[in-house]
């Protein structure tokens, strides 16, 4: 492989420097501290650490299991069995379990009595469990799961909220090396059976509805429906949470009845732990399975050394069952943080409510999708001078990119006391790709730099790594959680075509990226939405940035219509606009201009129309893709189901403007 390509040396504002204390006051000074005491190399900054870390694999994840105490039933025969990529084979030989390693005991329990979740809803009152309490859920649900007749390799599935007892039931199933997947309650049944139906489970937890702000809503139909396209499925358990009954099915109280052992069935380091589902708005959705060992050795590295959790620590981070944050919020409890539970509509009862429950909460990590920290900011939100959040040492964003207004916005509110930290990553590796840490600076409007044991780069289309323009996101070496496989692909070929067709041996990402030289990054959409103008590929980020800062628009979506002939094609713009505004040919102007003053003349769209909302889907993500299928002839249904939608209606009006098209 050549050496990358630079173009350009320019660096964006500094934000915010490394503290000057980061050795002393952090998780990854500590590990940088324990490193050189174990007679592990020195490092004087991020970027020759992270060099090591992709460098030399074998050494520093086995630094990252030495210096959080990863508990071994069975020790690995090395770290590394084969690299190749794909089929890297992590730690061969070993044995652990990951729900040990989140509620086990330590020592002698001195923790017991201590908080480890608090839950908030909108469908009942707050509820709190110690560590004790926890732990005692645990081992009860697992004894009435064995009752149940659960394994290891049985499928349990949850048509849950974000409450305790999808946590305890997830650990509880961890434990016997049973392998779990979620989904939201929102999602409607099709949506449900599409991914459950992939892993044949054998039982099913469920509720009958749940409050979503000031609105009651019933599942009972839905429930119904995911039973009967579910013929696998032995058990249905009823987590009460509303005013309706299930019959047929166990109770939540008789699952706990008995009590039970504490006890964590070791498994393979590459067993499987659970099953995440891509978001199906570009196909079939993919059953993504996840391994204890890749998911515990990843986590204790992103949640200590980047998002600096330890004992003690609270993290707040709105989010469903149906999204790889909930799985990440959960692993919090890995290095002893506490987490914060929220169900409901997160603007409810108003746009504060998130920073007054990290107020009351205590959180040291808020975390927040870049929509909703820009939403505060147009609201005229002040977060840090409204509540008491002294505790907060992070503002965690994640989801989508974050314009550089939305960067500066933070450093006002909070001050240099509090680090922001961007990231990007995703569901295939449940982590984070890019982001950044205590001991990396951040400069506006861009990403901090390549998580720790990532080795990211940026690509062209030969496969040529390049720097200061854009290219394809990927990843060269192997690392610990990228998937097992595909459920339902035993021999693999869907899993290669996803990551690896593209590049042989290389990752496929699917973004669309640019790294400076000084190794920070900006995302710029997904590459499948990528503009393709007269030759010359354009990110949708910078798109919105310019449209989204002019103050009639409220949100927006760019799509391009290739030319089959190889012309220019159409580039079409969509917007939605704020109460009371009308597009108008002056607006169109004013967009027009905007467009082509901040970015460039190939970015002025063809064609200006409104929308009523912007489709995205429920982690906030726009679907340039599938509008653009349906404006090309494809059919709603053949694109995206209306369950993943957060908007089910969001799509209709390209449907429409596709017949007018046609």
């Amino acid at each position: 492989m050549t050496a990358a390509r630079a173009v350009g040396t320019e660096s964006a504002d500094l934000l915010r420097p490394v503290a000057d204390d980061v050795r002393e006051t952090t998780e990854i000074g500590r590990f940088l501290g324990w490193l050189e005491r174990e007679g592990g190399p020195a490092f004087e900054d991020y970027p020759s650490l992270h060099r090591w870390s992709v460098d030399d694999p074998e050494a520093f994840w086995s630094a990252v299991a030495g210096f959080f105490g990863v508990r071994f039933a069975t020790p690995p025969d090395r770290v590394l069995g084969r690299r190749e990529m794909p089929g890297a084979e992590w730690f061969p030989g070993a044995a652990l379990n990951y729900a040990e390693h989140a509620v086990g005991l330590l020592d002698t329990g001195a923790d017991d009595g201590e908080v480890a979740v608090l839950a908030y809803s909108q469908t009942r009152d707050r509820q709190e469990l110690t560590w004790g309490r926890l732990r005692e859920q645990v081992a009860r649900a697992r004894a009435g799961l064995e009752r149940l007749g659960v394994g290891r390799g049985d499928r349990v599935v949850a048509y849950l909220p974000n409450v305790p007892e999808a946590l305890v039931a997830f650990l509880a199933t961890a434990s016997l090396g049973a392998v779990w997947a979620s989904c939201a309650p929102e999602f409607g049944a099709r949506s449900v059976v599409d991914r459950f139906g992939q892993i044949e489970p054998t039982v099913l937890l469920t509720v009958s509805g749940y409050g979503y702000g000031a609105k009651e809503v019933d599942r009972r139909e839905q429930v119904a429906e995911i039973r009967a396209g579910l013929p696998t499925v032995e058990h249905v358990v009823h987590v009460p949470y509303g005013p309706h009954e299930l019959p047929g099915t166990l109770g939540w109280a008789d699952l706990l009845a008995e009590p039970g052992d504490l006890a964590f069935d070791p498994v393979p380091f590459a067993h499987p732990l659970y099953v995440l589902f891509s978001s199906g708005t570009t196909g079939r959705p993919k059953a993504i399975v996840h391994s204890h060992g890749g998911i515990l050795l990843e986590h204790l590295k992103n949640h200590g050394l980047s998002w600096d959790l330890r004992a003690g620590d609270r993290i707040l981070w709105f989010s469903t069952t149906a999204w790889m944050m909930w799985n990440a919020l959960v692993s919090s409890l890995l290095v002893r943080a506490s987490i914060v539970m929220i169900d409901g509509n997160p603007l409810y009862p108003d746009i504060r409510w998130q920073w007054r429950l990290a107020a009351e909460t205590g959180a040291t990590l808020m975390g927040a999708s870049p929509g909703y920290l820009m939403a505060c900011r147009a609201e005229g939100v002040r977060p840090a001078q409204e509540f008491d959040l002294s505790r907060v040492r992070q503002i965690g964003a994640a989801g989508s990119p974050l314009p550089p207004e939305g960067y500066r916005w933070v450093a006002e509110e909070f001050g240099p006391g509090v680090l922001l930290n961007v990231g990007s990553g995703g569901t295939d590796v449940c982590s984070g790709i890019v982001q950044g840490s205590p001991l990396q600076p951040v400069r506006v409007g861009e990403i901090s730099g390549p998580c720790l044991g990532v080795d990211a780069q940026a690509f062209d289309e030969r496969g040529e790594p390049v720097v200061g323009e854009l290219g394809e996101l990927v990843i060269t070496t192997p690392m610990p959680s990228m998937p097992v496989g595909f459920w339902g692909d035993p021999g693999g070929e869907r899993y290669r075509a996803t990551y690896f067709g593209q590049y042989p041996g290389v990752w496929r990402h699917g973004d669309w990226v640019r790294f400076s030289p000084s190794g920070s990054a900006v995302i710029a959409g997904r590459s499948d939405a990528t503009l393709n103008r007269g030759g010359v590929r354009l990110g949708t980020a910078e798109f919105y940035r310019a449209v989204e800062e002019l103050p009639e628009v409220a949100d927006s979506l760019v799509v391009h219509l290739e030319d089959p002939a190889g012309g220019n094609g159409e580039l079409q713009l969509y917007v939605q606009l704020r109460e009371g505004v009308t597009l108008d040919d002056a607006l169109r102007r004013r967009i027009s201009t905007a467009l082509r003053t901040e970015l460039s003349p190939r970015h002025v769209p063809d064609r200006i129309e409104e929308v009523p909302v912007v489709p995205k889907n429920r982690t906030g993500k726009k679907l340039e893709l599938p509008a653009k299928k349906i404006l090309l002839g494809a059919a709603l249904d053949d694109v995206a189901s209306r369950d993943v939608l957060a908007d089910p209606s969001s799509l209709d009006p390209f449907v429409a403007l596709a017949r007018g098209r046609a």
